[in-house]
């Protein structure tokens, strides 16, 4: 939050699991957004396609480029320890953690429900599916993604060793259109955030040009 009154009030980056059956147990706002978020891009291209000359298609593209996310998390517990929040005094930051690593466990009662199944000579037991987790980092940016894992560093703890202080670092794989099906909700939320960015670029290399005409009047 910042110190100045009056300025615009910062909006937090989030990771949100779309499970219909607990909707707020994985509800993951950032206490603090981090202060840097690394992006790799890969192109999706066509290997080894050649056209009618025999001439290879280097520029032939099978989809949108493939993208890494990668972010530094902090969890502190002064705040709230301070204002002697009731859960933060008992738990520590174990309840942000456990929302966070939900993300990469199956449902309890998916597990328990296929369990009884396979005791009943149930043969085929369909893997449970992970809840669509959806990266919030402002309005122009929402994207599905596939969190591949994440390490946690608990740098102090509570009097009964809870951790108070913790950093995460949180690898995700953007999914898109290429990856999820027509009617996931993903897809059509990656194909929203594409034509958000395709309006940025136009904005954005309209002004070039016009900064190059200005440019060559000048010279």
């Amino acid at each position: 939050m910042s110190a100045f009154p009056g300025s615009p009030r910062l909006l937090k980056g989030a990771l949100v699991g779309t499970d219909p059956a607990n909707p707020f147990a994985s509800v993951i706002v950032f206490q603090y957004n981090p202060e840097r978020m690394t992006r790799r891009l890969t192109a999706r291209s066509v290997r080894g396609h050649e056209d009618e000359g025999g001439r290879s298609e280097p520029f032939r593209l099978t989809g949108p480029p493939k993208e890494a996310i990668t972010v530094n998390v902090e969890l502190d517990a002064a705040d709230q320890l301070e204002i002697a929040d009731p859960l933060t005094v008992v738990s520590g930051v174990s309840p942000a953690l456990s929302a966070l690593e939900m993300l990469l466990y199956p449902k309890s009662s998916t597990v328990i429900a296929n369990t009884v199944l396979a005791e009943l000579g149930n043969i085929e037991i369909i893997p449970p599916r992970a809840p669509l987790t959806v990266f919030v980092w402002g309005p122009q940016r929402v994207l599905p993604v596939r969190l591949t894992g994440f390490t946690i560093t608990e740098e102090a703890y509570d009097t009964a060793l809870n951790p108070i202080q913790a950093k995460v670092d949180l690898t995700l794989d953007v999914l898109s259109y290429s990856d999820l099906k027509r009617s996931d909700p993903g897809y059509s939320l990656f194909l929203a955030h594409q034509i958000a960015k395709e309006l940025n670029a136009t904005a954005g290399a309209a002004r070039s040009v016009q900064n190059l005409g200005t440019a060559l009047k000048i010279v």
